[in-house]
């Protein structure tokens, strides 16, 4: 098989995906190397620049994935007149398990200063959460995101979450309000 079958070969196959490849399993699907097969990806990436879609290194493995830049026309191709976005009330307390994770639905209640059993059994349903064992002290279960969730956000990990500390209030600051308003 040359390199250029190779390549040919490895964009077949992400092509049916429904998740990222490893590096590895492509080379052994393809008998080849596994220098080879990242060398052919890597030319997969280089050469995808005048397409619609790119391929990305996500969640531990590969995937074609479209251009943010024709973001619009894919959505409006999915969703076709469906209603398929995520709540306020999903997103947040997905933001709450992801950064907090593994919590129990208790303590994102708590977090969120209201009932959130609905929002999680939809959560569960489309896939971005899981169950992940039970606490110790109360035997509630514990929920975290799925490598889905990554998948669907471009992370290849959790760490790859954008920092919160930009986004909470200064303290500094907000001692100095609270103090004015005391005087």
């Amino acid at each position: 098989m040359s390199d250029l079958e190779l390549e040919r070969s490895i964009e077949a196959i992400l092509m049916v995906v429904d998740e990222p490849v490893a590096e590895e399993v492509l080379a052994k699907v393809l008998d080849r190397s596994l220098e080879d097969v990242e060398k052919a990806l890597a030319a997969i990436v280089e050469n995808s620049s005048n397409h619609g879609f790119e391929l990305r290194h996500i969640s531990g493995g590969w995937r074609f994935y479209s251009r943010p830049e024709y973001s619009a026309a894919v959505e409006r191709f999915v969703l076709d007149g469906q209603q398929s976005r995520l709540t306020q009330a999903a997103l947040e307390t997905l933001a709450v398990i992801a950064y907090r994770q593994p919590v129990s639905r208790a303590r994102v209640s708590a977090i969120r200063g209201v009932n959130v059993e609905a929002v999680m059994k939809t959560l569960v349903t489309r896939g971005l959460v899981e169950e992940f064992g039970l606490e110790q002290e109360t035997g509630a279960i514990l929920y975290r995101t799925t490598t889905y969730f990554l998948e669907r956000l471009g992370l290849n990990s959790l760490g790859d979450l954008p920092a919160l500390a930009p986004y909470l209030p200064d303290l500094d600051r907000l001692d100095e309000i609270l103090g004015a308003l005391t005087d």
